[in-house]
C-alpha cells in the first residue's frame, strides 16, 4: 500500500468534509475547496479523520492514491490555516510598494510592474524588499508566486532579482584578470 496514501487526514476543529460520490468538498473558516477524485479511489469518513483507498493495485492506481490523499490533506489545511509564499527583491533600487490590493514591483525595468491579485490570492507588501502571496488553495498560491518569481529571476553574479524567502542561490565568481 503506498505510504502516503494510507496515511488517514485527520479533520481539525471547525473543518467539515463532505464526500458526494467522486466529489470532495472541504469546508472551513477561511472558505470552501473541492476536488473530483478518480473513481477507482474511495474517500470514507471515519472518527473524525479522512481514510483514502484504492480500488486494485495497478501502478496507476498506485500513483493516483498518494496523489489524491495528499490534494484532500492540503485542502483541509488550505480552509483551516492557509498557505503563504514570501518572495524576496534584490537589487540596487528594487522595492516593492502596496497600492490597495495592487502590489508595484520597482525591479530596474522602465517601468513598474503591477501585480493584481486573481481570485482567492491575496498579495502583500511585508517590506520593501519583500512579498507574501497567501490564500486557501496551496496550488494557485505556488503558481502565482512561481509568475511573480519568472518576472526577474535571480541572477548568480550579483544575485539581483526575485527569490522564494527560503531559496538558497549559488553565487559565481565574475571574471578575472588572468594576471598571476
Amino acid at each position: 500500500m503506498s505510504r502516503i496514501g494510507r496515511l488517514p487526514i485527520a479533520i481539525p476543529e471547525g473543518v467539515t468534509v463532505t464526500v458526494d460520490g467522486t466529489n470532495v468538498t472541504v469546508t472551513g473558516k477561511l472558505g470552501t475547496l473541492s476536488q473530483v477524485i478518480d473513481r477507482n479511489i474511495s474517500v470514507k469518513l471515519e472518527d473524525n479523520c479522512v481514510v483514502v483507498t484504492r480500488g486494485n493495485d495497478s501502478s496507476e492506481q498506485k500513483a493516483k492514491h498518494g496523489l489524491y490523499r495528499q490534494l484532500i490533506a492540503n485542502m483541509v489545511k488550505g480552509v483551516s490555516e492557509g498557505y503563504k509564499k514570501v518572495l524576496v527583491i534584490n537589487g540596487v533600487g528594487y522595492k516593492a510598494t502596496q497600492s490597495g490590493e495592487k502590489v508595484v514591483l520597482n525591479i530596474g525595468f522602465s517601468h513598474p510592474v503591477e501585480l493584481v491579485p486573481t481570485e482567492g490570492i491575496t498579495l502583500k507588501a511585508i517590506s520593501a524588499t519583500e512579498v507574501e502571496v497567501s490564500g486557501i488553495n496551496k496550488e494557485n498560491v505556488g503558481q502565482y508566486a512561481a509568475k511573480i518569481r519568472d518576472i526577474k529571476r535571480v541572477e548568480p553574479y550579483h544575485a539581483y532579482g526575485i527569490k522564494y524567502s527560503d531559496e538558497v542561490v549559488i553565487r559565481k565568481e565574475g571574471k578575472t584578470s588572468g594576471k598571476k
